[in-house]
């Protein structure tokens, strides 16, 4: 289903580019070149009082001031409609922001749409439901991805999904408290605590943020931190199958984990968001540790599992074990968090939810996701051809390549400016993605090109300056 590739090693003629050589395109502030089409200005305001604006006397939240710079996708975004302007013929091809791209299965639109038109009868109309989730899908997803872990029906919280509950999450914990995250990391993370005032003050040399432990997690290490060398803190975000490096944990790390939170007195937040690409025998929820409930937090979607990047359907496991330094259950701040802040999952998404945890539902996931790890398998054959170090992809859509010496925004500057590709910056993940990018296999079957189209890639050789031209049969993103 996925799409095919070949390689073959290519002489370029004299007037070529090298892939990886010097370019005067700068990453931080592209010049873009507009065609000379001639603008009529409309002057609307000249005189000086008419053009100060209104200021009210509330002043800005301290905490968003110390964002840096847009939010890693956006500015993604912003610099791939730079490029599109100055080149308005390119067919951009998207490995960059991990949306997806195949149709959400039939037997799952179906049930959603049987639902919507239920919703114009008076038999089938439903107005508000339970702010946690309707009863039937809090009971399969519990059936279907916790079985025999001793995780009940109200330990589950359905949600408009995991990014949303991360930061309600946050409300619970509220300001008072430290927090721990893989380093490279989700950005969600990092700039919801930063704006929920959990951090000091970004620190540009470092390129980090005060009062965060960031834990170091390299190809050396197996992108699992020492954590012998890791102070306590009171939160430790984590995320396995990993995003951005595709890395997932194994059971005994992941028991080395929950063994530090219980010897620190810490909570857990476990992204699982990508549990379902897990092909080995790693651990799909961190559950499976014994004392995880104790010390553990669980959020989830179906996102990457049935394209429900737009449709909004994720879940959140708060354990009734789990408890505040004072005895108070955490799941009951939570489900108050919930309750004030959000009206529950749209009931045509939770429809959705039943229908892809049904047993066609769930063979039709598998589809997709095999689909898009194919596609990932197929960037990680091209770069591993080309002799870069590639890791991550078995376990995850992602792949997370290394450009050593090398600023990742200048890389992803350079690709984008000289093959029309968008990938991500490993540095928007924090101060240990710099050096690497990552790529989504998001490749469209629906889009496929019916000419390969060739881009030029050097193998980091600099004395050689080797050159490959990559057939990639690949969707284009218009």
């Amino acid at each position: 289903m996925a799409a095919t590739h070949s390689l073959s090693s290519a002489a370029l003629s004299s007037s070529s580019s090298s892939f990886f050589s010097h370019s005067s395109f700068n990453a931080k502030n592209p010049k873009v070149s507009f065609p000379g089409t001639r603008f009529r200005v409309k002057c609307v305001a000249t005189s000086q009082d008419s053009m100060t604006a209104y200021k009210t006397s509330v002043p800005r939240n301290a905490n968003m001031a110390k964002l840096q710079a847009g939010y890693l996708f956006p500015e993604i975004a912003r610099r791939r409609n730079a490029h599109l302007q100055k080149y308005p013929d390119a067919k951009v091809i998207s490995l960059g922001i991990g949306d997806t791209t195949e149709p959400i299965p039939e037997v799952i639109t179906s049930a959603m749409a049987k639902r919507s038109h239920a919703l114009s009868t008076l038999e089938g109309y439903s107005g508000y439901g339970a702010e946690q989730g309707e009863k039937p899908v809090r009971a399969l997803i519990g059936k279907t991805f916790y079985s025999g872990l001793g995780i009940e029906e109200d330990d589950i919280f359905v949600s408009d999904g995991a990014k949303c509950d991360i930061t309600r999450l946050q409300l619970v914990f509220g300001s008072n408290v430290s927090m721990a995250v893989q380093d490279p990391s989700y950005p969600a993370y990092v700039d919801s605590s930063v704006i929920l005032g959990q951090t000091g003050q970004y620190e540009k040399d470092a390129e980090k943020y005060g009062n965060i432990e960031y834990m170091r997690c390299t190809p050396e290490n197996g992108f699992f931190p020492d954590l012998t060398k890791i102070p306590r803190t009171d939160i430790i975000f984590f995320c396995s199958p990993n995003n951005p490096t595709g890395s997932s944990a194994t059971r005994e790390q992941l028991t080395q984990l929950v063994q530090f939170a219980k010897k620190n007195g810490s909570i857990i937040v476990y992204d699982s968001a990508y549990a379902m690409y897990i092909s080995d025998d790693n651990p799909r929820s961190i559950f499976e540790i014994p004392g995880a409930k104790e010390v553990a937090i669980e959020t989830s979607s179906f996102s990457k599992y049935a394209g429900f990047t737009g449709v909004r359907l994720g879940w959140t496991v708060v354990p009734k074990e789990l408890m505040f330094s004072d005895g108070f259950p955490v799941a009951k701040d939570f489900n108050r968090i919930v309750c004030t802040c959000f009206n529950g999952a749209s009931n045509i998404a939770q429809a959705g939810g039943l229908a892809c945890l049904s047993p066609e539902g769930l063979e039709a996931m598998r589809g997709v996701i095999g689909f898009y790890k194919e596609n990932t398998s197929i960037i990680m054959d091209t770069f591993n051809s080309l002799g870069f170090n590639v890791y991550g992809g078995k376990n995850a859509p992602y792949v997370w390549v290394r450009f050593p010496g090398r600023s990742s925004w200048d890389v992803f500057a350079e690709i984008l400016e000289k093959t029309h590709v968008v990938t991500t910056p490993g540095s928007g993940f924090g101060p240990g993605g710099e050096g690497f990018i990552r790529d989504f296999g998001r490749f469209s079957s629906k889009q496929i090109a019916t000419t390969p189209v060739a881009f030029e890639v050097c193998n980091g050789c600099n004395s050689m300056r080797a050159m490959y031209s990559i057939k990639l049969p690949i969707a284009f993103e218009y």
